[in-house]
């Protein structure tokens, strides 16, 4: 989706700075919790823990945080639900939200706020789901070289490349990511960003007042405490998605 490089590098950054809050690391509990109870505290047999605990390394998590993380969710009562929300933003922009909640009123209720707030419309699950594919997607930065970047990352199955601003995007199977990303760790590239998405298949193009009121709506689900995931099918000029940036 063109924009998303942009948007998930913003994202990231923003991350970085919450994660000095503390904020990133509770969410990141969180998807621990749910990780473990869906399919055992033991990484090597649980796929989708191996990605949370690479995502907390990602974010600088000291490893004595996810040791205490994983055993309290072991012990925890607390039950935490997947869910997933659907609408549009402003401009038609179609708009996916992954949350992990225990209470669902309480937070389809602020989700549901957050999109009206921004003069979007709250819909049913699958009204846009048809729009996304689920994707790898590993932002790669520029300083070890194209040739280097793309030998890694094509021999070890990347599904697609581009250069973006300062950088790679490289686009995985969700299969292939933790493969893809390891061996570009282990070529001695730097790594942005990496996650697996739900990335747009068709785009809707925005500026002016429209842009920003996407961007607005997409910032306020990113800061719900309750959110894991944001992903949309807006195609912004990286100018404006600089200019939001900045004066956020």
């Amino acid at each position: 989706m063109s924009g998303h490089s942009k948007w998930a590098g913003i994202k990231h950054k923003k991350a970085i700075i919450d994660s000095k809050k503390g904020k990133v690391f509770s969410k990141i509990v969180r998807e621990l919790s749910v990780a473990c109870k869906e399919g055992g505290a033991n990484p090597d047999d649980n796929p989708r823990l191996r990605l949370v605990i690479q995502k907390a390394k990602q974010f600088n998590m000291p490893a004595d945080n996810i040791k205490r993380a994983l055993a309290k969710s072991a012990d925890s009562s607390v039950t935490y639900e997947t869910v997933r929300y659907e609408g549009y933003g402003p401009g038609g922009v179609a708009v996916m939200v992954d949350a992990q909640t225990d209470n669902r009123n309480r937070t389809t209720q602020e989700i549901k706020n957050i999109f009206s707030s921004q003069g979007g419309n709250f819909g049913e699950v699958g009204c846009v789901g048809w729009m996304f594919a689920k994707k790898g997607c590993i932002l790669a930065s520029a300083k070890a070289g194209e040739e280097k970047i793309m030998e890694a990352a094509i021999l070890a199955g990347a599904d697609d490349i581009k250069e973006t601003d300062g950088g790679f995007e490289i686009l995985t199977s969700p299969d292939d990511f933790e493969k893809v990303t390891e061996a570009l760790r282990a070529a001695g590239i730097e790594i942005l960003s990496a996650d697996v998405s739900n990335l747009a298949q068709t785009n809707v193009s925005l500026s002016g007042e429209k842009a920003r009121a996407v961007l607005r709506m997409m910032d306020e689900l990113e800061n719900h405490d309750d959110v894991v995931d944001t992903s949309a099918n807006f195609d912004i000029d990286d100018s404006e998605i600089e200019k939001f940036s900045n004066a956020s």
